[in-house]
């Protein structure tokens, strides 16, 4: 079984915003979030315009010929400080694969794939959010817990 990991574009911006909707409904359950009706024409919107700007970079993993996960980069500035000289981050999203191709490599791939294009571009602080269920994948690529993080 071979993973081939592809960049998306501005070609992809429906199937982009299909998959982006697949995640966010496996990551919120309808059953305890609404989704707002133009979430949808929001997250294309978001493609439209940080695709091209290259403030983001997405990916699909593909195993013969078939689409089976994606995953995204969204790329930004903050304050140069002494654990990161250039202020360049990026924040690993998206990730996703589905169930029938989870635990054989697919999700590795395409983290490993993004954290590659970052460091392509000097961005050497990468930020993610993670489920208990990948946790695990994430300090093996070299993650770790952030300490006197909050969030409102």
């Amino acid at each position: 079984m071979a993973i081939q990991i592809q960049e998306a574009d501005r070609k992809d911006l429906e199937k982009l915003v299909t998959w982006r909707m697949e995640v966010l409904h496996e990551v919120f359950p309808a059953s305890e979030y609404s989704f707002p009706e133009d979430l949808e024409a929001e997250n294309r919107a978001y493609y439209k315009e940080a695709l091209p700007a290259g403030r983001h970079i997405a990916c699909f993993a593909d195993i013969d010929g078939e689409t089976v996960g994606c995953g995204g980069l969204c790329l930004h500035q903050e304050m140069p400080s002494p654990d990161n000289p250039t202020g360049q981050c990026a924040y690993l999203m998206n990730i996703y694969c589905r169930s029938a191709y989870r635990n054989q490599g697919v999700g590795k791939a395409i983290v490993q794939w993004l954290i590659d294009q970052a460091k392509e571009r000097q961005i050497t602080k990468i930020y993610l959010e993670t489920s208990e269920d990948g946790r695990k994948l994430y300090k093996k690529l070299g993650f770790s817990d952030m300490k006197d993080m909050m969030i409102l």
